[in-house]
């Protein structure tokens, strides 16, 4: 039977990076799955003074045959009030809230509160974050009201789970690992990725995706590629795409004091979705040298694109990479890291390796992911 499913989190014409990109592509499961479905997202997202990037709204066009709906302000309570009454009287199966940060428990869970009162959706949150990377006062009250407002959890790392479970012991709860990134596109040869760059195919390169922010640990990374072992290959270079969320003025002053400038290739503006299979394309191996994580999409677009990942012993990203099957776990420190890329390098383990990701990312569809939420809601209680 068709359900009538809203989804309530960032989406096109933000940017909003992975969020977006996943809320997109899991309204297109539910669609796959014969369900009626509409994402509300926000008209504003972030004040700017809080906003890190250079702007919130995508110049792509909206994806195709999606209803999306901008209702939300964050910081005006009159939207969130207008987008709880759109919600509630539409009466849908099933409300999925998209958590990843204290700030917009406020509005979230007022949404979510007034939905209730039709006393007939269920409203479940995929929480991305409970306890944030980066804490600011108000974090505790704010992610209580929200997680107070819903019936059920999802969570996409098992660290995020445990948190979770401090907040709200008694709700149902389920792990459900990141679907893969399947929506980027086809693989292309790395000599047809790179001719789309303008890079040179002869080198090797290692990629870091995604907003910078100093959680993510590039740092660590540009540590790595001057320790003495990894600096002697001139055939590797470190491929950084993604744009910076924080001051960048202190990367470049690393770059310079490390001497690394003829060794990087700097793409640091904001990605669209049409280039990024490009750069994983380009790409030999994903290196993710976090230093703070729950979970990251990027691990799912590795898998997509078959490429073997370096990633650090934090959070919920080694659940999804089994050591030395798919790549490298390592403590997230510049020699760990240093060493990974070598031995990738040096030891035969590049088409093993790739060869293993293309039967082990066959668990993450989306169609188990939706199947998942299916019965989670039905464990819920009105």
């Amino acid at each position: 039977m068709a359900r009538r499913v809203v989804i309530v989190g960032p989406a096109h014409p933000l940017r909003g990076g992975g969020m977006s990109t996943f809320n997109e592509r899991l309204a297109y499961a539910f669609q796959e799955a014969g369900d009626e479905v509409e994402i509300v997202t926000f008209s504003l997202q972030y004040p700017s003074f809080l906003f890190p990037g250079k702007s919130q709204y995508s110049d792509e066009p909206a994806p195709p045959r999606l209803r999306i709906k901008v209702l939300i302000n964050s910081i005006n309570p009159l939207s969130w009030i207008k987008a709880g009454n759109y919600i509630r009287r539409q009466r849908p199966e099933l409300v999925i809230f998209r958590y990843w940060l204290p700030f917009m428990g406020p509005a979230l869970g007022t949404i979510a509160r007034i939905i209730r009162r039709n006393r007939y959706s269920r409203i479940l949150a995929i929480t991305d974050n409970v306890v944030p990377h980066e804490k600011r006062p108000g974090d505790t009250p704010f992610t209580k009201y929200f997680l107070g407002s819903c019936h059920g959890f999802i969570t996409l790392s098992r660290s995020v789970q445990q948190d979770l479970e401090k907040f709200e012991p008694t709700k149902p709860n389920v792990y459900l690992p990141h679907p893969l990134y399947d929506n980027f596109g086809e693989a292309e040869t790395k000599e047809a990725a790179c001719a789309a760059l303008g890079l040179d195919s002869r080198y090797s390169y290692l990629l870091f995706f995604g907003f910078i922010r100093a959680y993510k640990g590039l740092d660590l990374l540009l540590q790595a590629m001057s320790e003495p072992a990894l600096q002697a290959r001139t055939d590797i270079k470190l491929l950084i795409a993604g744009e910076f969320y924080e001051e960048a003025a202190p990367y470049y002053e690393l770059i310079r004091k490390l001497q690394l400038q003829d060794r990087l290739v700097l793409r640091t503006d904001f990605i669209p979705n049409a280039e990024v299979r490009h750069y994983f394309c380009a790409a030999d191996l994903v290196v993710q040298p976090y230093k703070q994580a729950t979970q990251s999409g990027v691990t799912q677009v590795a898998y997509h694109f078959d490429k073997p990942m370096v990633v650090t012993k934090v959070g919920g990203l080694s659940e999804l990479v089994p050591h030395g099957e798919v790549g490298y776990v390592v403590e997230p420190q510049p020699q760990a890291i240093a060493q990974a890329i070598l031995d990738f390098h040096t030891s035969g383990k590049a088409g093993p390796y790739a060869q293993n990701i293309s039967r082990y990312k066959q668990r993450f569809s989306w169609s188990r992911f939706v199947q998942a939420v299916y019965e989670l809601a039905e464990r819920v209680r009105l």
